[in-house]
């Protein structure tokens, strides 16, 4: 973080041509007040990785490679910054220090703890009737799941049935309630009695909570006041867009690209399903078992709510760590059949009857090395001085690399990461063809990424603008939205049971919400 940020320090020096101080002060300008911290940096004449380890905020651990993202400078080598006459930040340091420890507080300890329980759990953070939904966006609040309609009582929430078909009240927060005047029939009655109404469910890792940070904040050509404007949501979302993403995205994309996702299409084809969405994703390693982790964070009851579509999708998790040893950090086929085994078990005990289950196969990763090692990453297209290989170089010389199997010059390691990943694969195959359940059928396609590249390139892009820019690791907006477009016509063809057939009162419903205001 601290590498990062004084580059772009020094690149807004470089562009603006003016001194590193001024830049501080641009940079400044441009970042909302509460975020500044890293703003103080005193004028000196060195490189990011100089400047970082002077402050300590980077160090060698002994026995451990020195880490750098430049090449080190000659008037200040790196290993002068051993010495204590070179710490000329101590000030500042114990700045930072003071920042991360700041949940030591007691007024700030049980506000610190309840945060820590909500992204442990992927629970909103402000969920006043405790029913797993809420009226806030951020925070896990309604960007990850359906927006609350009522959030004081814990019987209304979205994907349930309706209550007495809602002709009172909106229970299940997809707008429709009330009594036609005409006939006296409840409009939910009328209108979604057996649409087949379903909601969609992601499993998934940093992936699927569509992982994302913008380019502009870290490019200096194209950096303004505006760059920066949504640095608080994206901080209180973990750096995640799932209001953008693949499979539960709902709001048109303010980063790049265009919206398209499973959760758009279902409510298309039936407007019943409206809000019925959750993304369960994190962005960090599932444990092994993950079924303690879905009993506090899947919110579906199976007597009172609407089968659900579940995507599960840990497309890297099993075979992609930052470990020196990766490949014996990475899940065997034996372990992967009992955690999936396990997770569906206890999905069987929670999902209504009637739902239906896509285990989706992980993805080839030599995709990113192949198509982005030579390019610059966006903090070195100033002054072209930075690739992606380096970066993925520094990233795993830190042993905080997404994954060292697939971000690496050894060829032969990649090979062998891939390798593992089809392996895993096909476990997920097998248990789709072997395993049966009570209250959901099971299927498995392979991640499409090859489809997806083929596609763009029909539209005339490039494989890179596939990937994120500035991690060079995750699907891109771009590859989000192609690749539900696969997924969809997969489903539509060979699985038509699961999307739920079409609701022939779609454009009857659009209308009363035109003539009533959109209520």
């Amino acid at each position: 973080g601290c590498v990062l940020v004084v580059s772009v320090i020094e690149q807004l020096a470089q562009w603006h041509n003016s001194t590193v101080k001024a830049a501080v002060e641009r940079l400044c300008d441009y970042i909302p007040g509460k975020y500044q911290i890293m703003c103080h940096i005193i004028d000196k004449e060195m490189n990011a990785d100089v400047v970082c380890h002077s402050l300590r905020l980077c160090k060698q651990d002994p026995g451990q490679p020195l880490c750098h993202l430049y090449s080190p400078p000659k008037l200040h080598p790196l290993c002068e910054l051993m010495h204590p006459s070179t710490f000329i930040f101590l000030p500042l340091q114990k700045s930072f220090m003071g920042f991360s420890s700041v949940c030591a507080f007691p007024l700030l300890a049980n506000l610190c703890e309840k945060i820590k329980f909500v992204l442990r759990n992927k629970l909103p953070f402000e969920d006043f009737d405790g029913d797993k939904f809420s009226t806030f966006p951020t925070l896990r609040g309604y960007h990850w799941r359906g927006r609350d309609c009522n959030d004081k009582n814990t019987t209304v929430y979205p994907g349930r049935r309706p209550d007495n078909w809602d002709a009172k009240s909106d229970s299940n927060c997809n707008g429709i309630w009330g009594v036609d005047p005409k006939d006296g029939i409840p409009y939910e009655e009328k209108f979604c009695k057996g649409a087949d109404s379903r909601g969609v469910v992601l499993l998934g890792d940093s992936a699927g909570a569509h992982f994302h940070i913008p380019p502009e904040w870290m490019t200096v050509t194209q950096m303004s006041a505006k760059s920066f404007a949504n640095l608080p949501m994206a901080f209180s979302d973990e750096f995640d867009w799932p209001q953008f993403s693949e499979i539960t995205g709902f709001l048109n994309s303010t980063i790049g690209g265009w919206t398209d996702s499973l959760y758009l299409r279902l409510r298309k084809r039936n407007r019943c399903n409206h809000r019925d969405l959750q993304n369960i994703s994190q962005n960090v390693y599932f444990p092994n078992n993950i079924a303690p982790y879905l009993s506090f964070s899947l919110a579906r009851n199976q007597l009172l709510d609407n089968p659900a579509i579940v995507i599960y999708a840990t497309i890297g998790n099993d075979v992609c760590n930052g470990e020196r040893d990766t490949l014996a950090h990475m899940t065997t086929p034996k372990e992967m059949l009992s955690n999936v085994v396990q997770a569906l078990r206890y999905l069987d005990t929670h999902l209504p009857n009637g739902s239906h289950v896509i285990l989706t196969g992980l993805v080839d990763g030599r995709f990113l090395w192949d198509n982005l090692h030579d390019r610059y990453h966006p903090l070195g297209q100033l002054n072209k001085d930075v690739t992606y290989s380096q970066v993925y170089s520094f990233l795993d010389c830190l042993q905080v690399s997404p994954c060292s199997g697939w971000l690496t010059p050894n060829e032969t390691l990649r090979n062998l990461t891939s390798e593992r990943a089809l392996q895993l694969s096909n476990v997920l195959k097998e248990i789709a063809r072997s395993e049966k359940f009570a209250n959901f059928d099971i299927f498995y396609m392979d991640f499409p990424l090859r489809q997806t590249a083929e596609e763009w390139r029909k539209m005339g892009g490039e494989p890179w603008q596939l990937i994120e820019p500035v991690d060079g690791f995750h699907p891109s907006q771009i590859a989000a939205a192609l690749g539900t477009g696969i997924t969809w016509q997969k489903a539509l063809h060979e699985w038509p049971q699961v999307l739920g057939k079409e609701n022939p009162f779609n454009d009857q419903i659009e209308a009363i919400f035109k003539d009533q205001g959109g209520h």
